[in-house]
Formats: C-alpha cells, structure tokens, sequence
C-alpha cells in the first residue's frame, strides 16, 4: 500500500508488498524490496538499494549525499540488506570515490539518530544502539554490537562479536570476538556471553580467551603477545581471524586494560 499523500518518482523499482506511509519521497534511482515498510516522512534519495522486509521508521534520510568536502557528485550508492530495521531519524549517506557505496547488512537494528558516513561497510546481525555515530570509511564486521553513543573515528575496523559499552570514542581498531570500553578505549574481556549466544562450542571460547590473556594481559606489548600466542596457541579459525585482523591494522589496535 504507497498512501496518497507519499511521492514516488518515476522510475522508482518498488517490489511486492511494500508499504509507503504519508509524506515520504522516494527518488527515481530507488529500489525497494519485497515486503519492506516505510513509514510517514521518510526520504530516500538516488542510489538507495533497499532488501525485502526492512522497517524505515520516520525521519530517516537515506543516501542523501556525503557530508565530505571532497564529493563531486559522483555515481555512487547505499545498498542495505535484508530484515534490517532502520529507526526514527537515522542518517544513511552515499559513498564517495573511496569504495562508491556504503553498506548496511541484513537483520541488524539500527536504532534511533544513528549516522552512518560515506564508504562505511557495516555487517549483518549488528546492533548499533541509539545515537551511534560512524565517521567515514569506518567497517562493522558481522555480529558487533555498539551500545549507545559510541563515536567511532574515520577508517577505524570493528571486528565480528565486539561488544563496544556506552559513550565509548573509538580511535583504533577493535580485534574480534572482544569486548571494549573505558576511556581511553581498553580491551575488558572476551564477549563469551555472546558467543555462546551464537552457539561457538566452550572449548572455542576458552582457546580465544587463553589468546587474548596472552596478548593483553601477560604482555604489555601486543606485538610480542601475539607472538607468543600464534606458537602456543593451537589452530582454530578464530586464532586465524584474530591473527590476521592484529596484524593488518594499520591504525593499530585498542591497548590493553590497565
């Protein structure tokens, strides 16, 4: 059902099923899943691809263009995924010439004035709470959850299963299956509630924990941790993951608790 009051450019791809509520724009670049509702005063610019089943809630803007200097008007796109609930006031911008889209994977919520910049790639299953806020070119693996007011700085990585408290300002990357908070940012623990919400076998969790109490707390340098860890640590693809994500963040990684 598209209400009457609602206007929909010409050239708009809606699917089957789709409910429009009153006073939303949908521009012509626009396509609209199966299935998927959007409510009153919605406004969704050229390039949005949206999946089936998704939840828009009023006031979200999606893929108006980059709050970046550098954009000029470029093709570029917002591509989201299936089941994913998007609510009141969210802001969803076009990619610029760094990856030419940002992305917003299937099942997540993402809840109340969140902002999600330019070329920033968030997984499936996330949880970003209300009031998030993602610079440009930031990734979100699969799984994390960031609860309210998490400001993540540009280019930064969160792993998959992080768990990011409150209020947190995150300036470097977040290794996987961890969760993170204090100022400045520190590793707390291993997310195991999570995991085993998400059915990882006891023996995983334990190996993953026994990798990061080698890295962060027998060692004051990461480096040399996981050094350590990658010879004593038998092989998992969880030790894979966690190797590969260290030792390819650029930026660095958040430090240990002290």
């Amino acid at each position: 059902m598209i209400h009457k009051q609602s206007n929909i450019e010409k050239g708009a791809k809606i699917g089957q099923n789709v409910v429009i509520g009153p006073f939303t724009h949908i521009a012509a670049d626009v396509e609209i899943g199966d299935g998927t509702w959007i409510g009153p005063n919605v406004t969704i610019f050229d390039g949005a691809k949206i999946g089936k089943n998704c939840k828009i809630f009023s006031g979200a803007v999606i893929a108006a263009v980059p709050q970046d200097l550098k954009y000029k008007g470029e093709k570029t796109r917002v591509e989201i995924g299936d089941n994913t609930i998007i609510r009141e006031c969210v802001t969803i911008n076009l990619g610029t010439t760094d990856r030419y889209v940002t992305k917003v994977g299937s099942n997540c919520l993402i809840m109340a004035y969140v902002h999600v910049a330019h070329d920033c790639l968030v997984g499936d299953h996330c949880i970003l709470a209300n009031c998030v806020n993602l610079a440009g070119h930031v990734t979100v693996e699969d799984w994390a959850i960031l609860e309210g007011l998490v400001a993540v700085q540009q280019f930064v990585t969160i792993g998959e299963h992080t768990f990011v408290t409150g209020a947190s300002l995150v300036r470097k990357n977040i290794p996987p299956f961890i969760k993170a908070g204090r100022e400045p940012l520190s590793y707390l623990g291993v997310n195991s509630v999570g995991l085993q919400r998400r059915g990882f076998k006891n023996e995983i969790i334990r190996q993953i924990e026994d990798l990061y109490r080698i890295v962060y707390v027998h060692n004051s340098n990461v480096s040399k941790g996981l050094s350590i860890a990658e010879s004593e640590i038998p092989y998992s693809e969880e030790k894979l993951k966690i190797i590969q994500f260290i030792n390819s963040s650029e930026k660095g990684v958040i430090r240990g608790s002290r």
